[in-house]
């Protein structure tokens, strides 16, 4: 009879397949493969959630076809005369007498663009349109402080609403919001910018980046130094209060705040 070395009975028993427990039913985790059953259930979240994404993106695309966003107003800049050079002899208002000059971001020295982004919209550049972050707080300073603190607007729902202005109302947020995502679906985000800096009030009926340098400092904005460029972007805020010919000391600290 051959010595029996320790442990060899165990290996050769644990090379024997699973005898199932009486019964007949295996132990739970020993199945192979999910019921079919089981594989449609774990299959319906995904495909909801796919579509859901497919209806949310008809209904943008039919929205924007349905009711595009009225461009009127940017399209209705004034009248520039020009020197042999390009150099801004006179201007002429825009119909109902708004001195508004059409601007682009190239228009304008990059530290106002700079400064545009951070005091107004610091993840301009990455989000959609609408910042869900950004209006989250805006809801939470709302129901803290029992008034509106922050609007919670990305420079696209400021731009939406530059071009059809409406009373500030919850339901007029809601269209800014559906305008934002319309505007950034149609346009790059210099576009956008651009939207801003030529219809962004400057006081009285100054409208605009272009307008409010040439009305303000007297130079073309491309010229605007760190100090001028920080005034012009602070004015719109409190564009009555904070006009630097009627309110000096307003218009001053909203600059130093910039800078």
């Amino acid at each position: 009879m051959p010595p029996t070395l320790p442990g060899a009975g165990r290996r050769w028993r644990d090379r024997l397949p699973l005898r199932p427990p009486r019964g007949g039913a295996l132990p739970a985790g020993s199945r192979r493969g999910a019921s079919p059953a089981g594989l449609r259930a774990r299959a319906w979240p995904p495909l909801l959630a796919g579509a859901a994404a497919v209806a949310a993106a008809l209904g943008l695309l039919a929205l924007d076809r349905l009711c595009p966003p009225d461009l009127s107003r940017l399209r209705a800049a004034g009248t520039e005369i020009l020197d042999r050079e390009g150099r801004t002899l006179s201007v002429l208002p825009a119909p109902g007498g708004t001195w508004r000059l059409a601007t682009t971001a190239a228009d304008v020295p990059p530290h106002l663009l700079a400064m545009l982004v951070a005091a107004e919209d610091r993840r301009f550049r990455r989000h959609p349109g609408v910042d869900p972050l950004a209006l989250f707080r805006a809801a939470l300073q709302w129901a803290r402080a029992g008034r509106v603190v922050s609007g919670g607007s990305t420079l696209t729902m400021q731009a939406a609403r530059l071009l059809e202005p409406r009373p500030r109302t919850l339901r007029s947020k809601a269209a800014e919001v559906l305008r934002a995502l319309q505007l950034e679906a149609r346009f790059s985000k210099d576009e956008i910018l651009g939207i801003w800096l030529t219809l962004a009030p400057m006081g009285g009926n100054l409208e605009g980046i272009r307008a409010g340098s040439l009305a303000w400092f007297g130079r073309p904005a491309a010229r605007l130094d760190p100090a001028e460029a920080a005034l012009l972007v602070a004015i719109p805020r409190r564009p009555e209060a904070m006009r630097p010919d009627r309110h000096p000391e307003a218009a001053r600290a909203a600059r130093d705040a910039l800078l």
